[in-house]
């Protein structure tokens, strides 16, 4: 909660910054996170109703966004096929739990007919909502609207953690492509392979853009990035002030704000407002993959994990990504708008599909051969099914 005098110097921060997200490790730990819209939407006290109390054996946590999307993240693990299973085992266990309510989970990047609304109700939530207003609608379609897979790996230490950051931001439009799901807003077709992805990019860019500089250009991305909201506490209860003149974290810590000084308790909370395709936690966040459904959403994050984690396939993806001629920053958009028709990242995707088809954990390897020949060696990814169906995870 911010403080009535000065707390932090732009250095400090920068310090607190650099620990609290570069300082990584290497054990091969992966976690995985699903969201997915249940459907038809009901009401959320039945939704809470017929999950309270389901023993979810894989021990995945259970939360639910802005939207009402249940998001499954599995425990971290070692081995992307561990944290797979649990996942899996967790989201079936869900599903059937639903199932008398007549609700489906609907595997899809953006919801293809429903009106984004805010059903989960928190300060944090409430606060959010406003400052995204302020700057246009694609800000709550993120929130209540969008659903993915996120892949957690390593960050690696020193140079390895250097270098799995460059290589993790060549991929990611890549695989971005490679998984587009997300074709169909408002019932119709929007032009774009992963409407997902073109919903973050339409929203405050500070907070959503990759970061430049390379591994240690996070420290200046997250003071640079403006300050969401202002936190304090009155009568024992949590308040949340959107700031909607746009105020930089850097300019917090220098200037201040009526509301007062920022502490390291706000920095620490700053962090979790940002969200690039990729951030830095300690560990990498893979945050850029719509949803999809089983068992594709395995086959994403084996092929995610192998091309990180196996030295072979890793060197193998890094060859193919040099023959892309596009600056990256391009290719994020290049990748959702085209998906693999884009030669260049159809090219690249069959190569990286390749190398982790050979190498990835055996227990997932049939599973990116049959997306590799469903998908990829086609030039087509999952958005050119056309139109998302609700599926039981």
């Amino acid at each position: 909660m911010p403080a009535t005098l000065p707390q932090l110097t732009e250095q400090e921060a920068a310090d607190h910054i650099a620990a609290a997200s570069l300082q990584g490790a290497s054990a091969g730990v992966v976690g995985l996170e699903c969201e997915w819209f249940p459907v038809p939407r009901v009401p959320m006290d039945d939704v809470h109703a017929a999950l309270a109390g389901v023993v979810r054996p894989g021990g995945s946590r259970i939360t639910f966004e802005p939207g009402g999307q249940i998001e499954l993240s599995s425990p971290p693990v070692v081995g992307v096929a561990a944290a797979a299973h649990a996942l899996a085992a967790d989201a079936a266990t869900v599903s059937s739990a639903l199932a008398p309510l007549g609700v489906s989970l609907l595997a899809t990047g953006l919801h293809p007919t429903q009106v984004p609304t805010r059903v989960v109700h928190s300060p944090r939530y409430a606060a959010m909502e406003v400052y995204f207003d302020h700057d246009g609608r694609a800000g709550r379609t993120m929130m209540c609207g969008t659903a993915a897979l996120q892949v957690n790996v390593d960050l690696g230490t020193d140079a390895e953690a250097r270098r799995r950051w460059t290589l993790a931001h060549r991929l990611g439009p890549v695989l971005l492509a490679s998984f587009a799901n997300s074709p169909v807003a408002d019932g119709r077709p929007t032009g774009w392979k992963s409407t997902r992805a073109a919903t973050w990019m339409a929203i405050d860019r500070t907070r959503t853009a990759p970061p430049a500089g390379g591994l240690s250009g996070w420290v200046d991305y997250a003071l640079d990035a403006r300050v969401m909201f202002v936190r304090t506490v009155a009568g024992g209860q949590d308040f949340f002030e959107p700031v909607l003149r746009p105020m930089t974290f850097r300019a917090w810590v220098r200037d201040g704000h009526p509301l007062g000084w920022p502490t390291a308790d706000d920095l620490d909370y700053h962090l979790t407002t940002l969200f690039p395709p990729i951030r830095p936690k300690g560990w990498l966040e893979l945050r850029f993959i719509d949803a999809l459904p089983s068992p594709w959403w395995e086959a994403a994050a084996a092929v995610a994990v192998t091309l990180l984690d196996d030295p072979v396939a890793s060197d193998r993806a890094a060859a193919a990504l040099d023959r892309i001629t596009m600056p990256v920053t391009w290719g994020w958009r290049t990748a959702a708008r085209c998906g693999l028709e884009d030669p260049e990242l159809g090219t690249a995707a069959e190569a990286c599909f390749e190398a982790a088809a050979s190498r990835a954990d055996p227990a997932l390897a049939p599973l990116v051969v049959s997306y590799l020949d469903r998908y990829v060696s086609r030039r087509l990814c999952p958005a050119d099914d056309v139109v998302p169906t609700p599926v039981g995870a």
